[in-house]
């Protein structure tokens, strides 16, 4: 294949290790298939990969294959560790997969989902620029391997803090495990390790003290944010990496001209498209491939899935737009009002306390009170058709199928089963009776 669009001098192949047993999740499923903002976790950096390197990726699985290949299907291909023996022998699973890689070999992990794509381009620059033959991220922070530097400041090594010694364990320098490294240099060095430590596992932080040792040049590229590196082992740590993706996509939006009240408070999935001057406020949770146009106000509370929204419109407090929702310009969609796989036409408002299921309306149509299509017979779910400046009043059941033509006015409390011509008044309900006396006579009872 070519070489990378990002980096035309360079070739680089991407592995991403996710044959962990995730054993701290407590989970049944794979722990890279938990998902994080809408999206697996395992689907972060493939997304790096994709943008990396036109090479197919190649993914290390274990626990769960079938699921994960099953989930990812056609994105990459899959490779399996049949025992889970640590790092370095994850990647030697993938030696025969990788065996046309050509300038370097990029190791990610499917558990450390918030790396920046930045950053790693970066590791392609130095790798390139310094003639390196491995380079590797580092962490401002503390992680179970640390990063081991010679007098000079020369990187030497990486211990596992279960194998270091007193002093070395007091280094702050983490090691992220992201390598990118040159294929010769990586398969001798695994060549050459063993699984002499406490965990008697083969180590891929060896490979570093291996090149080093065979006079390779191998450069650190240290990360500003700890963040970026977090991995996710624990249901917490699942919270946490979820939290910053979130925030990341809050500021994203706001320096496209989003104004967002409460990013800390606001639940958005990183593929949510919202356009300028609109205005997100506290307690929203929005999410999958929702897109919202310009101009748009989002009141507290409201949940949107993956649904389109005009621009203009106006939703909630306390909206809920259920998946399948296309809302033309200008909608308003108030109070406690829930729509579902409709399709709501320019203008169109249901202000409070209504349902809008399995519909198609007009322009400029709108729903009272209370009012609601009754799509569901327990058996099938069929479709309400509304047509342009219909105006339902409060309390009406609208009895799906059924089409109310343009123009035409339903009268409040009715229950209409039967078409109603455009135009027309619809009335559907009982003539009202008043019984005199009737409290009188029931307290005379009691």
């Amino acid at each position: 294949m070519g070489t990378s669009a990002a980096n035309p001098e360079l070739d680089v192949s991407v592995v991403i290790l996710a044959a962990g047993q995730g054993t701290r999740m407590k989970s049944n499923r794979s722990k890279v298939l938990h998902e994080i903002c809408g999206q697996p976790m395992l689907g972060f950096p493939l997304a790096l990969a994709r943008e990396l390197s036109p090479r197919e990726p190649v993914v290390v699985v274990g626990r769960d294959a079938e699921e994960v290949e099953r989930a990812f299907a056609g994105e990459a291909r899959f490779v399996l560790q049949a025992e889970q023996n640590g790092t370095g022998h994850a990647v030697l699973a993938a030696q025969e997969a990788l065996a046309d890689a050509r300038d370097g070999i990029l190791v990610l992990y499917g558990d450390t989902p918030l790396l920046r794509l930045e950053s790693l381009r970066r590791m392609a620059e130095i790798y390139r620029a310094e003639k390196a033959d491995l380079v590797m991220l580092t962490s401002p922070e503390p992680l179970p391997g640390v990063v081991v530097r010679d007098a000079e400041g020369r990187i030497e090594r990486i211990v596992e803090l279960t194998d270091a010694t007193p002093e070395e364990a007091k280094i702050r320098e983490g090691n992220t495990g992201v390598y990118l490294v040159n294929p010769e240099v990586l398969w001798k060095g695994l060549a050459q390790v063993d699984d002499r430590n406490e965990q008697g596992e083969i180590y891929l932080t060896d490979v570093v003290a291996y090149a080093v040792g065979q006079g390779h040049r191998v450069e650190g590229l240290a990360l500003e944010d700890a963040d970026d590196c977090l991995g996710v082992n624990t249901r917490g740590e699942l919270a946490a990496a979820a939290g910053v993706a979130r925030r990341r996509a809050c500021e994203a939006l706001m320096a496209e001209g989003v104004t967002i009240v409460d990013p800390a408070n606001t639940y958005l999935d990183v593929g949510v498209r919202i356009g300028r001057d609109s205005l997100i406020e506290p307690g929203c949770v929005v999410t999958g491939g929702t897109v919202l146009g310009e101009g748009c106000h989002v009141k507290p509370h409201c949940t949107i899935e993956d649904s389109r929204v005009g621009n203009g419109a106006v939703l909630g407090p306390s909206a809920h737009l259920r998946p399948g929702c296309v809302l033309g310009e200008n909608v308003r969609i108030g109070n406690y009002v829930e729509v579902k796989n409709s399709n709501l036409a320019d203008g169109v408002k249901a202000d409070h306390l209504a349902y809008v299921g399995d519909a198609d309306v007009g322009e400029g149509s709108s729903f009272g009170c209370g009012a609601i299509t009754v799509n569901y017979d327990w058996e099938t779910k069929s479709r309400t058709t509304v047509g342009r400046d219909v105006k339902i009043g409060c309390n009406v059941n609208l009895i799906a199928p059924v089409e109310i033509e343009d123009g035409a006015v339903v009268a409040a409390g009715s229950t209409i089963t039967s078409d109603v011509p455009g135009e027309a008044l619809a009335v559907a309900r009982a003539r009202q009776k008043n019984i005199e006396g009737w409290r009188a006579r029931r307290r005379e009872q009691e």
